[in-house]
């Protein structure tokens, strides 16, 4: 495990393996944390695979008091892109939306998104709701340092996406080198993700046809003339 420093927060980087040829970094959903090997579902991947905790999961920080946002997480993977260079991204849940607003963020660095089904993939809906603050249950309160954070389960399932922000990072994704550098691969398809998946320059298609696609593409981009 490599600790990367972002900010307060310490974030566990887990090399799952350490091949030669393009890095596959993963993004786990809300309430998890990285595998501790590589997926079955992505053993077909012959580079590098990485999997990173995101800020109150798995190894990586407990803030105190909360404050998450998805793009407080998107910063989190910045911190791993700046380690392992050019990536493409697997995304389950939550971490494909993140991978979403990591790759508009970055589209020269992400070399493919792949969204997949998994725990918070859906947000807190389209539009704001109540201005209430709400806190997670005492009783879960004084498991303080322990991971998942409560405050991340309760922050993260509520965050709003409109569906037009979502679309605004897909247009961010195409500056960089690939025509269709987005694959939803999930069954679930909330607001956000269906206007993702209608959008120009992504396809849906199976996880192992992304990952087939995506790791051909990838040598060609970081060497186009095959040398």
């Amino acid at each position: 495990m490599m600790t990367l420093v972002h900010g307060r927060v310490r974030l566990a980087l887990y090399a799952l393996r350490d091949n030669a040829g393009p890095h596959l970094l993963l993004l786990h959903g809300l309430g998890e944390r990285s595998p501790e090997q590589v997926p079955a579902a992505v053993d077909s991947w012959r580079g590098s695979v990485h999997a990173l905790d995101l800020t109150g999961h798995g190894a990586s920080t407990v803030p105190s008091g909360g404050g998450y946002s998805c793009e407080v997480m998107m910063a989190d993977v910045d911190a791993a892109l700046a380690v392992l260079g050019p990536c493409t991204i697997l995304g389950r849940g939550l971490g494909g939306y993140v991978g979403l607003l990591i790759a508009g963020a970055r589209p020269t660095l992400v070399r493919g998104l792949i969204i997949d089904d998994g725990p918070g993939l859906a947000g807190g809906g389209v539009r704001p709701g109540s201005t209430t603050i709400t806190v997670p249950d005492a009783s879960v309160l004084g498991r303080v340092g322990n991971t998942p954070d409560p405050y991340a389960l309760l922050e993260l399932s509520n965050d709003v996406r409109p569906p037009d922000y979502a679309e605004s990072f897909v247009r961010l994704a195409l500056q960089g080198p690939l025509d269709e550098p987005i694959s939803v691969c999930s069954v679930a398809r909330p607001p956000w993700l269906a206007a993702v998946a209608a959008s120009f320059g992504v396809r849906t298609e199976s996880l192992a046809s992304a990952l087939t696609r995506l790791a051909v593409l990838e040598p060609l981009l970081a060497d186009p003339n095959g040398a």
